[in-house]
């Protein structure tokens, strides 16, 4: 703290309001008790088994979690949020931290840590740092631990470390001590966590650590939590137990010079190899734009949106794909609309969809099939809750090899019982797979360009319909991503095109598909009144 005050270390604006926020909370006459015995312990023990040297930014979290209030026995701050730039070890620091948590000099017995992540990689990532060193140092800590590729347990205080993901069948969060949530930045609601904490704090210094980088999905979780602890490191929050530790850059301008990079990335001083990858990312985003919204999302913690060209502010993109705003089914029935098809591989995603003019809007209904398979690829997991949608009944997942024609086609079927569907649109390459299929139905098909060409002749009212929030898609969370998932680039003429900010992990079919509907735009007439409540005449 005082090497951050007297500029030897470069900090941010939120970390500077980070350490008025604690010197609030522990100054005299503060019923606190700072206990520094534990802290050295914990310090030397974790430097000892892991090998490791403890950083500034380390050391400070450490000794906070020793802060307790003598009247009651329980802990200043029972919820830390770590969001750092990636890179920066906030699983290095974690793994450790929980490990010493299971032990007699922490002193709680049945201290149970349940580590929790959208996906079972990332949740053994801390669990297997600890099950590692314990293999390391098996003569000796075998006297100390049971350990499984399931279950660590130290065998003293009977504490176990488990991991679990958001899918996991048992979610009983009500025997933990300590509750890890890694990378939030991953999820789209508070689901998963409202299950685990259901129940939670029933152990003596109950703590909850959220860690995460940045990322990609906007108006979920991890937004929510940085709304909140702006709220506490601005002072209109002061009764919670909550200790935002957030390192991000200033402003985007920041990300051009590398002395400012600690303020993201703490540990860069001290990590060579992780300055020489950001040293060469930073090279190459100059020519590649995903790697600069990579850098700036994952490495600076600014959001994408606030650096690169978006389709549309977030705002509008949660206007436009929000429950406040919900599909008029009934008043639809019947009407003119347009069908769209996009997908990038019959083994990925596809999204289908429907365009409606309707009172002065214009109305998407989206949905999408997944094939199994694209979950399962460990080299580039979706960034995207698939489930969740799928359990929203937005999202099919396909259990066969592949996405077919049959899947497309009776999804538009299923629909024409409800809704007239004039045309269907998709470029040459998508109209290969479903041609024949939609020929024998009787389904219309339209060829579409896709491209430049097209993104810049329907750009402008993308840009309008965006901006004067007249689109609507309901509430879904697909289409959110999507959309949220394209950039604009402007060519030195003016003209737009759209284009994925990152092409493996990132979908972008629904918007793609929707920007096909939009070149038969014209195709449809304008429905300004209820159709069931149009005069009927007879000549």
């Amino acid at each position: 703290m005082d090497n951050i005050r007297g500029g030897k270390i470069t900090a941010g604006k939120d970390i500077i309001k980070a350490l008025d926020y604690i010197e609030f909370k522990l100054a005299p006459p503060a019923d606190v008790l700072i206990a520094t015995e534990k802290i050295d312990k914990a310090v030397e023990l974790i430097e000892r088994y892991f090998e490791m040297k403890l950083l500034d930014w380390e050391l400070l979290a450490i000794a906070l979690i020793h802060c307790y209030y003598r009247s009651n026995d329980t802990v200043v701050f029972d919820e830390i949020l770590i969001v750092m730039g990636r890179g920066n070890g906030k699983n290095g620091f974690v793994s450790p931290v929980i490990w010493y948590l299971t032990t007699h000099y922490h002193g709680v017995r049945g201290y149970n840590i349940d580590i929790i992540a959208n996906n079972e990689d990332q949740a053994k990532t801390s669990f297997n740092d600890v099950y590692e060193v314990l293999d390391r140092t098996w003569t000796k800590s075998k006297k100390f631990f049971y350990k499984s590729k399931e279950e660590i347990i130290n065998l003293k205080t009977q504490s176990y470390i488990r991991y679990n993901t958001s899918n996991a069948r048992t979610k009983d969060g009500k025997r933990s001590g300590c509750l890890v949530f890694d990378e939030i930045h991953e999820y789209e609601n508070y689901n998963t966590i409202k299950v685990f904490t259901s129940g939670f704090g029933k152990r003596k210094h109950s703590r909850i650590f959220k860690i995460t980088t940045n990322g990609y999905v906007r108006g979920g979780v991890l937004d929510q939590e940085l709304k909140i602890a702006e709220d506490v490191l601005n002072g209109e929050i002061k009764d919670m137990g909550l200790l935002p530790l957030i390192y991000r850059i200033d402003k985007k301008e920041e990300a051009k010079n590398p002395d400012m990079w600690p303020k993201a990335c703490p540990s860069l001083p001290y990590f060579p190899e992780l300055k020489k990858e950001m040293d060469k990312e930073f090279i190459k985003m100059k020519y590649q734009p995903e790697i600069a919204i990579e850098f700036m999302t994952k490495r600076m913690n600014f959001p994408a949106e606030d650096i690169y060209a978006a389709v549309a502010e977030w705002e509008k993109i949660k206007a436009a794909a929000s429950s406040d705003r919900p599909i008029p089914y009934d008043e639809l029935e019947g009407l003119d609309c347009i069908g769209w098809l996009d997908y990038a591989s019959i083994r990925d995603f596809a999204s289908v969809g429907l365009l409606f003019k309707h009172k002065g809007k214009r109305i998407g209904i989206e949905h999408s099939f997944v094939c199994h398979k694209a979950l399962q690829i460990e080299s580039r997991p979706i960034k995207f809750p698939v489930q969740v949608a799928e359990e929203k009944k937005l999202i099919t997942i396909i259990k066969g090899d592949s996405i077919t024609a049959d899947h497309i086609a009776d999804w538009f079927l299923e629909q024409a019982e409800k809704y007239n569907i004039i045309n269907i649109a998709c470029d040459d390459y998508r109209a290969k797979l479903v041609e024949k299929k939609f020929t024998e139905v009787g389904l219309p098909l339209k060829v579409v360009r896709s491209g430049p060409i097209t993104h810049a002749k329907v750009a402008p009212l993308i840009e309008s319909i965006f901006s004067e929030e007249t689109v609507i898609f309901g509430d879904n969370m697909t289409m959110r991503w999507y959309i949220n998932n394209t950039c604009q680039e402007m060519d030195k003429k003016g003209n737009v095109t759209y284009k994925k900010i990152e092409p493996k992990t990132r979908k972008t079919d629904g918007f793609f598909g929707f920007i096909h509907a939009l070149v038969l735009d014209s195709e449809l007439v304008e429905i300004s009144e209820d159709f069931n409540t149009m005069e009927v005449r007879t000549y």
